[in-house]
C-alpha cells in the first residue's frame, strides 16, 4: 500500500495535490510520502517481533538526509556501503551503534573513519579485507566487530544484475570455506567475531530462495558454535521485492517473510538484522514529469517528456517497468492507446516504456512514474548537462523541498578551467 491516490480527479501524495508541487518546483521532480515510509518500516518491525531485531535500512536505495532522518527517528539502523553513506547516516542523527558497514571494497581510510565515528559491525566480504580491517583496528588499539558475509550459492531467481548469492557473484566468501575463514578471523588481534551475514539478491518475489539460504545459515551457525565461536547476530540482508505493476500478483508481505524467519532461525537465540531498502522506499516515491510533445511517427506515437534516463535510469539499465499514471484522472472507460514514453536525451536508450497503453495525455499535461522512490534519485546524474531534479517530501497536507534543483550556474561552477588554458 502507498499514499498516492486520486482525489477529486487529481493525483495526490497523501493530502497534497501533486499538481500543486509541480506548479511550485517545476518538473521533473521526485516526491516521497512520509506516511508510506513509516508504514513500510513499521510492517517489518512488527513482522519480526518478538525476536530481537534491528531493521537496518539500505541507504543505497534512497540516501536523502530527510528520508534517513525520518527512518532513524523511528528507530531504524542503517546499512551503508561507503563512507559517504556512513556520513549521511550520521548527519541524519543515526548513532554509529546502529550502522552496519557492508560492501566488497572498503578501503583502509573508510575502515578507520567508521571505527573512529562508531560502528555496529563490519560485514566482511573477503580474506584480504579481513586482514586489512584487523591491521587498521589493531593500529587504533581497538577490535572491530565483524560478521562474515557468506555466499550460500543460492540462485535468487531475480534480475541478472541484482543477484548476489551465487558462487559466480563477487560478493561474500564461499560457504564451503566459511569455517576455515572464521577460524582465521578468531586468530586476528583486531577483530571480534559476533555473527554471520548473508544477502542473496534484490527484488525477490518468492520466499523459497530466502528459506533455502537461511537453512544453510542455520546449519553454519550450529557448526561455528561447535567450533567455539560466539554467534550473537544474524544479518539476513534485504531483497524482498515490491509490486512495480498493479496488474501483477503482489510479492510476499513482510508478515509472511517474518513468519518464515521465525520458523527457520527462531531457535538459534540470535538477534536478527535485516537490510530492506527497496521495500521501504520504492513505493513511497513517484517521479512527476510533463509531456513536452506528442509525436506521431510512421509506425507509432511518442510521448516526449521532460524527464530522461539521467533522472530515472532503471528502465534503460534493467528494462525495468514502472506504472505510469496521468496526474488528471481519466474518465471511467476512457479509450487507451499504445504509446512510447521517451525522454529528450539523444540516445535510443532514453526510453521509459514501449507501446504502453495509456489514456490520451496532451502536451503540457503531467504524468507520474510510480514506484520510483528506490534507485531513482540516488542513481541520477547530470548527463547531457541536465541539472539534478528536486526531491520533495510530503507529510499529511504539507510538503518540503528536501533537495533543490541546482541552477545552471551552480552546475557549471563545479568545474574549473586551469590557468594555462
Amino acid at each position: 500500500m502507498d499514499h498516492f491516490l486520486y482525489r477529486n480527479g487529481q493525483l495526490h501524495a497523501e493530502d497534497v495535490n501533486l499538481a500543486t508541487i509541480a506548479d511550485s518546483v517545476g518538473t521533473p521532480f521526485y516526491c516521497y510520502s512520509a506516511a508510506t515510509l513509516t508504514r513500510h518500516y513499521t510492517l517489518f518491525r512488527e513482522a519480526l517481533d518478538p525476536l530481537p531485531n534491528l531493521i537496518c535500512y539500505a541507504v543505497k536505495s534512497n540516501s536523502n538526509l530527510a528520508v534517513l532522518k525520518l527512518l532513524g527517528d523511528l528507530g531504524a539502523g542503517m546499512d551503508v556501503v561507503s563512507i559517504g553513506e556512513y556520513l549521511r547516516a550520521r548527519a541524519a542523527g543515526v548513532p554509529g551503534a546502529r550502522i552496519v558497514f557492508s560492501g566488497v571494497g572498503k578501503t583502509r581510510d573508510e575502515m578507520r573513519a567508521a571505527l573512529e565515528g562508531g560502528i555496529r559491525q563490519f560485514n566482511v566480504e573477503s580474506d584480504p579485507e579481513m586482514e586489512a580491517l584487523s591491521q587498521v583496528a589493531e593500529s587504533m588499539g581497538v577490535r572491530a566487530p565483524i560478521t562474515l558475509r557468506v555466499n550460500p550459492d543460492v540462485d535468487a531467481r531475480t534480475h541478472e544484475k541484482i543477484s548476489t548469492g551465487r558462487k559466480e557473484d563477487k560478493f561474500g566468501v564461499p560457504i564451503s570455506r566459511a569455517r576455515e575463514i572464521y577460524a582465521r578471523a578468531a586468530r586476528l588481534p583486531g577483530l571480534k567475531v559476533i555473527g554471520v551475514d548473508m544477502h542473496i539478491g534484490s527484488q525477490l518475489t518468492d520466499l523459497a530462495p530466502f528459506e533455502s539460504a537461511y537453512l544453510k545459515m542455520a546449519d553454519l551457525v550450529r557448526a561455528l558454535r561447535q567450533d567455539g565461536h560466539v554467534i550473537e547476530r544474524l544479518d539476513l540482508g534485504g531483497g524482498l521485492g515490491i509490486p512495480y505493476t498493479r496488474a501483477n500478483d503482489a510479492p510476499p508481505l513482510p508478515v509472511d517473510y517474518g513468519a518464515m524467519v521465525k520458523r527457520v532461525l527462531g531457535d538459534l537465540d540470535c538477534e536478527i538484522e535485516i537490510e530492506p531498502g527497496r521495500l521501504i522506499s520504492g513505493n513511497a516515491g513517484v517521479l512527476v514529469t510533463e509531456v513536452i510533445y506528442r509525436k506521431q511517427a510512421e509506425e507509432r506515437e511518442f510521448l516526449i517528456v521532460d524527464a530522461a534516463m539521467n533522472d530515472l535510469v532503471r528502465p534503460a539499465m534493467y528494462g525495468a517497468h514502472h506504472d505510469i499514471e496521468p496526474l488528471i484522472e481519466p474518465p471511467a472507460g476512457a479509450p487507451m492507446a499504445p504509446v512510447d514514453i521517451v525522454g529528450p536525451i539523444c540516445e535510443s536508450g532514453d526510453t521509459f516504456a514501449k507501446q504502453r497503453a495509456l489514456p490520451f495525455v496532451a502536451a503540457g499535461e503531467r504524468i507520474a512514474f510510480r514506484s520510483a522512490g528506490a534507485y531513482g534519485a540516488v542513481m541520477s546524474s547530470e548527463y547531457n548537462s541536465r541539472p539534478l531534479v528536486p526531491e520533495v517530501l510530503v507529510s499529511g497536507d504539507h510538503f518540503a523541498v528536501i533537495r533543490p534543483r541546482p541552477s545552471y550556474e551552480q552546475m557549471l561552477g563545479r568545474d574549473s578551467i586551469p590557468d594555462w588554458l
